[in-house]
């Protein structure tokens, strides 16, 4: 007597009662020729091959003892290491076989239910395969079936133990219970956000995109604003440079030194020289209009003009020269330089005035 495994095709859908449990009807225990390892049929040592051909003839599979071994057995999840009973059924039963066991072609049909809710979801999801747990005399007589396969050994007496439902089971991903319905595959739509494409159907992915569209639209937005900032700082800027120029330019124009100028400003000093020694103040031949005015007032107030600002010192000068008598100013002497057109006195006179025009103009004698 030895303890085996097969694998179970689906052969309805399975569906979820309203209590949660999942009730599927599957096919198992089929006719043909298996394979095992030498260890797991307990081949003996006389046995030479790698692979054990088991055959499980018709009489055998669907025998009256055979199918009524069927009725309740447990439904587990994977295979126990121990055969299951009553003392330990707690311990692994997820389920049982519950209903009608019937020839299906070359299969038995088993319909199961699986009541535990753990076990109803692991059924869907990781452990969608089917296999059988059973004992059987393996007879090692070799020959060959009706449809001319040879085999090493004969399942007899086959006692149907549990149904576990595995990862992987051994006739492959198709023998396994489908979930109630598949669903339709759903349709996707890519559409690009940004830099990214993304589907269209899957909101979570599209609204990563989005944001992320948002967050570099806002940067780009915030670097614009900076420049035109920045574009309008750089315009003030220069608009004021461009206003002092302007400035410069004709405070530089307004103290140009023109024939003009020059003349008004020779008539002046000479005023202020010749009022100067009109009322009999000396003065350095090297003093401008300012010291001259400084020199009659000191002469003049004293000590009272101790401190005056030059305001006020010319303002002194006016009061104290108002009525002093000056020879009119000759303008002809600036055409083409100073003339001398008087006497030794006026030629000394014209002389300063020449010291003058050279200090104001740059060119000192």
């Amino acid at each position: 007597m030895v303890q085996l495994t097969d694998t179970l095709a689906a052969t309805a859908i399975a569906r979820i009662c309203a209590d949660g449990s999942l009730v599927a009807d599957v096919r198992g225990a089929r006719v043909g020729i298996q394979t095992y390892s030498p260890s797991e049929a307990g081949a003996p040592d006389t046995f030479k091959g790698s692979v054990v051909r088991v055959y499980r003839p018709a009489d055998e599979v669907f025998s009256r003892d055979s199918l009524a071994s069927f009725a309740a057995a447990p439904v587990t999840i994977n295979h126990p290491a121990e055969m299951v009973d009553a003392s330990n059924w707690k311990r692994h039963g997820v389920g049982e076989i519950n209903g009608d066991i019937a020839r299906d072609g070359e299969f038995v049909r088993v319909p199961l239910i699986v009541r535990d809710a753990a076990a109803v979801e692991k059924v869907r999801t990781s452990h969608k395969q089917l296999s059988m747990g059973y004992t059987c005399t393996l007879d090692w007589t070799p020959g060959t079936s009706a449809d001319g396969e040879a085999y090493d050994a004969v399942q007899r007496d086959i006692r149907i133990n549990h149904i576990a439902a595995v990862p992987a089971a051994r006739g492959g991903p198709e023998l396994k219970i489908s979930d109630e319905r598949t669903p339709p595959e759903k349709p996707t739509m890519k559409i690009k956000i940004g830099d990214a494409e993304v589907d269209a159907t899957n909101g979570e992915a599209v609204r990563i995109a989005v944001d992320a569209l948002n967050t570099k639209l806002a940067d780009a937005q915030t670097r614009a604003t900076a420049a035109e900032t920045n574009l309008a700082t750089t315009a003030t800027a220069v608009a004021t440079k461009d206003t002092e120029i302007a400035t410069l330019t004709q405070k530089l124009a307004d103290a140009a030194m023109t024939p003009a100028k020059l003349r008004d400003a020779a008539k002046a000093y000479a005023g202020v020289c010749g009022k100067a020694k009109a009322l009999g103040v000396t003065f350095a031949e090297d003093a401008d209009g300012e010291a001259i005015m400084k020199s009659v007032v000191d002469a003049k107030m004293g000590d009272t003009a101790k401190g005056w600002t030059g305001d006020q010192i010319a303002a002194s000068f006016a009061v104290l020269t108002k009525d002093a008598k000056v020879e009119a100013f000759d303008a002809s002497a600036f055409k083409g330089g100073l003339q001398s057109v008087g006497d030794a006195a006026i030629q000394a006179e014209d002389a300063a005035y020449t010291r003058m025009v050279g200090r104001l103009t740059g060119k000192a004698a």
